[in-house]
């Protein structure tokens, strides 16, 4: 039954920030209703058929190129007389996590300079034609790329998915949008505010909430303290600095919002299993 969701794992591909697929197939096969925490950038290059994305169903044709959000219940049922001289129908696709967005973020000014403050889509969508046409362009280069070629194409995607107002909705989550977008100003607030002191009552009146229902709306969305979350995006940033700068830990310490250098060491031991310099010296 189509309305029944499958939780699904796209597949990991070792020591790749993402997941690009050509995909053929016939389309007998059946196509089932399902989701999964990525982002999925999808090219219809061969066929057409009945799309569901979240609540809307409608369809789509050869050369539709559609962004879906993480977590929403999508599926694409190709028409069997929609098929190419080899009786199959064919994409493109490419899938990454929402970690990479903000990993690219802190690490290269090129991108962060391209998409700090952009509130990205709980809606899925379809992109107009200036758009598709830049979008099939770096798929269908992928197909011929290295890993570092396209991993190049995917710097390109991203500003162009993320910025362009040329595109129309296609479907809503089935869920609280609200949530989802106070999660995002989080996101956001946490990013640009990491370096300093980040008290309960900041990011509470940032979302519009008091202390008490911020605490309890966190906890239910993230499964952790707000606290948590701001002491595990500085360690991943300072492994970042660990990782690309010469700094010295000390600075690296009070750069990422650490005031006690000793506490730091002890917080960064407990998390990864060695201290800040004998993890620099296993990551280079």
């Amino acid at each position: 039954m189509k309305n029944t969701v499958i939780p699904y794992t796209l597949p990991e591909v070792k020591d790749h920030s993402f997941f690009f697929i050509s995909q053929h197939f016939a389309p007998d096969v059946e196509a089932k209703m399902h989701r999964h925490e990525a982002w999925e950038l999808y090219f219809v290059t061969q066929g057409r058929g009945v799309r569901m994305t979240g609540d809307t169903l409608m369809p789509f044709s050869e050369g539709d190129v559609a962004l879906i959000p993480p977590s929403m219940p999508h599926y694409w049922d190709y028409s069997p007389d929609s098929t190419d001289e080899n009786g199959e129908v064919r994409y493109l696709m490419v899938a990454f996590s929402p970690e990479l967005i903000d990993k690219c973020m802190a690490t290269f000014p090129e991108l962060k300079n391209v998409l700090y403050g952009q509130i990205l889509p709980t809606e899925a969508l379809k992109y107009g034609m200036e758009s598709a046409v830049r979008i099939k362009h770096s798929l269908m280069e992928m197909c011929e790329l290295d890993d570092i070629g396209q991993l190049s194409e995917m710097f390109r995607l991203l500003p162009v998915i993320f910025t362009t107002k040329d595109h129309t909705l296609i479907g809503k989550p089935i869920r609280i949008e609200r949530d989802i977008r106070r999660m995002q100003q989080v996101a956001t607030y946490v990013m640009a505010h990491y370096a300093h002191n980040i008290s309960l009552d900041d990011i509470a009146g940032h979302i519009g909430m008091n202390r008490s229902a911020f605490c309890t709306f966190f906890k239910r969305n993230k499964g952790m303290t707000f606290s948590q979350f701001v002491t595990n995006y500085r360690l991943d940033t300072a492994c970042e600095l660990l990782r690309t700068s010469q700094k010295q830990v000390s600075e690296i310490c009070f750069a990422v919002g650490f005031n006690d250098l000793p506490h730091f060491v002890r917080v960064f031991k407990a998390t990864y299993g060695l201290s800040p310099s004998k993890f620099r010296k296993t990551e280079r």
